[in-house]
């Protein structure tokens, strides 16, 4: 039972949010590095929060970028161990004219925590850190043992993370990994992920001459970036948006059975979710199935930034020396990053156009697609809790997005990843206005707190 550590929980509600809006109030964008010293400050307070739990081993473990925290609490070699994982780095807040409040100066509205990084991850974080807490201070120990790998470079692809893992191997034996990051699929409907999407980040450059030319003078003749910039992008998809680069789909293996089972049965509201997004609605609407088929389990390349030339204010007459676009594709089963990226390299060169020279680099080593085991026993214990805390048994959902770990820890380790994380999807987390539902922190703790004790024999 954990009744006793969920009555100290319930009397630290004021404490913890405090302790999530401090942990807010630190900008650790790890991919930009202006940001650097704000990162390390976010890897010690998550250190602070370690030490503060009782656990007694805790370590800044430096990676050759930012640094992952450590920690270990070993108390009965008899029990079970799991390993528990996060993040503590943020994506940058731009637009910040878009924020109500600013991003980085936590407010709560409506019951709802809003700062970058909130729910992605530094609410779900927090979680287990505070119950790990609690049992220290009601019992003296966990029912399990712990240990825990916070790491720093999420949001940036994570380059360090798979070497760091390697080298840690043996620290980190466990039996399995239970992630606070991760989202529910959607606020009323509790899911757990068992498989995502893996990624590769790109960068495009073209150049033409070797200076900005003014477009009267030089206009007709000159070669422009932007125009073969956009010819160039346009070849990369079909008119449904789908990936036409020949070979990037090559060794895509068909998904598992039971999430698209799940497609199936969920009943998803198509015209609802372009509403939601503020989009219009497309004519013919998609089928849910053919739509959640397309979101969770086929690979895409997407265009996140593009720039060249002028950009300020009214007019500038220039033909810009240089255009880029920064990319990002999502992997399936089967496909690599490595043999995405050479098919997308080649469909470029094939379609440079004369007179602009083209440098495509990779931002970070990329991350396969990852799937769950869906025997994992320790999966149904995590679809009990949640049931219990939800009165709905859990749905089995793939995910778009990517988080990397699964696929690391299962070459690295040995073991498989449980997503227990209390984000849900629509908390604009990448986005402006990035929230954290405060009855998810509620409910969370009382999760995790039951979690710890039912994975122990």
């Amino acid at each position: 039972m954990t009744d006793e550590q969920e009555r100290w929980l319930a009397d630290r509600d004021a404490e913890t949010i405090e302790t999530l809006m401090a942990f807010c109030r630190i900008p650790s964008v790890s991919t930009d590095p202006a940001y650097a010293d704000d990162v390390r400050r976010a890897a010690a307070f998550v250190a602070d929060r370690l030490t503060e739990a009782g656990v007694p081993v805790v370590e800044t473990v430096e990676t050759g970028g930012h640094p992952c925290i450590y920690g270990e609490w070993i108390t009965d070699p008899a029990q079970p161990t799991i390993l528990l994982y996060g993040h503590y780095d943020v994506q940058p807040p731009d637009p910040l004219h878009l924020w109500l409040s600013p991003p980085f100066a936590p407010e709560i509205r409506d019951d709802r925590l809003y700062a970058r990084g909130a729910s992605d991850d530094k609410g779900s974080l927090l979680l287990p850190l505070v119950v790990t807490r609690a049992w220290a201070e009601t019992v003296g120990r966990p029912p399990i043992n712990l240990k825990f790998l916070i790491e720093g470079e999420e949001e940036s692809g994570s380059p360090h993370f798979a070497p760091t893992v390697a080298a840690l191997a043996d620290r980190l034996a466990c039996d399995v990994v239970v992630s606070a990051d991760g989202a529910s699929w959607r606020p009323d409907l509790p899911s757990i992920t068992v498989a995502s999407r893996g990624m590769l980040a790109l960068e495009l450059t073209l150049r033409g001459a070797g200076k900005d030319l003014h477009s009267g003078r030089h206009g007709g003749t000159a070669p422009n970036p932007i125009r073969a910039l956009a010819r160039m992008l346009a070849t990369l998809h079909d008119a449904e948006g789908r990936v036409t680069v020949p070979g990037f789909a090559d060794g895509v293996t068909p998904p598992d059975p039971a999430i698209l089972d799940a497609i199936r049965s969920v009943g998803f509201d198509v015209a609802g979710y372009y509403d939601a997004i503020g989009a219009p609605r497309p004519t013919p609407l998609p089928h849910a199935t053919d739509f959640l088929t397309r979101q969770w389990l086929e690979p895409t390349l997407e265009f996140n930034g593009i720039d060249g030339g002028y950009q300020g204010a009214g007019t500038k007459t220039v033909i810009p020396s240089e255009a880029r676009v920064k990319i990002t594709c999502r992997l399936v089963a089967g496909q690599t990053p490595d043999a995405a990226f050479d098919a997308i390299r080649a469909h470029l060169e094939g379609v440079l156009p004369p007179g602009v020279t083209m440098d495509l680099r990779r931002h970070g080593p990329g991350a396969p697609a990852f799937a769950l085991d869906p025997d994992q026993p320790e999966m149904r214990v995590t679809e009990d809790i949640l049931e219990e805390l939800t009165g709905t048994r859990p749905l089995r959902v793939a995910m778009g997005a990517t988080v990397p770990i699964g696929a690391v820890f299962a070459a690295e380790l040995g073991v498989g990843t449980i997503f227990f994380s209390f984000a849900t999807s629509d908390e604009d987390y990448h986005a402006p206005n990035e929230f954290f539902r405060l009855s998810s922190l509620r409910a969370g703790r009382v999760g995790w707190a039951r979690l710890m004790a039912r994975l122990a024999r």
